[in-house]
């Protein structure tokens, strides 16, 4: 079974586990965990994003400054990762573009 990141390190203590899903993918968080710090624990993707021209961007600052880390959470895209704390149920998309998520949105109607 393969280790996270975070479980390498030894004595490290975490919150009381909770579960989201990240990218359509059912994951194992932690309470008291940004969403930046779920996903790298529990992923080798450290990439959160891309912008408008492709791009691949991750968590830069971890404070809320840059906004290097945005994902969409619950279906609002633009969130900053690194000051987001995960919860029971959170829906978490990595970003694309200007606030699509990776995964491929339903086909809208063509406007005219």
């Amino acid at each position: 079974m393969r280790r996270s990141r975070l479980e390498k390190l030894k004595g490290l203590a975490r919150g009381p586990a909770v579960e989201i899903v990240v990218d359509g993918r059912r994951r194992t968080a932690y309470t008291g965990e940004s969403v930046a710090a779920a996903l790298m624990a529990d992923d080798d993707e450290l990439e959160l994003r891309t912008t408008t021209g492709g791009e691949p961007r991750g968590l830069f600052c971890g404070m809320g400054v840059c906004f290097d880390c945005l994902v969409v959470v619950d279906d609002v895209p633009s969130t900053r990762a690194c000051v987001t704390w995960v919860r029971h149920g959170m829906i978490v998309d990595r970003q694309r573009g200007t606030g699509f998520a990776y995964t491929e949105p339903e086909a809208q109607p063509e406007s005219h």
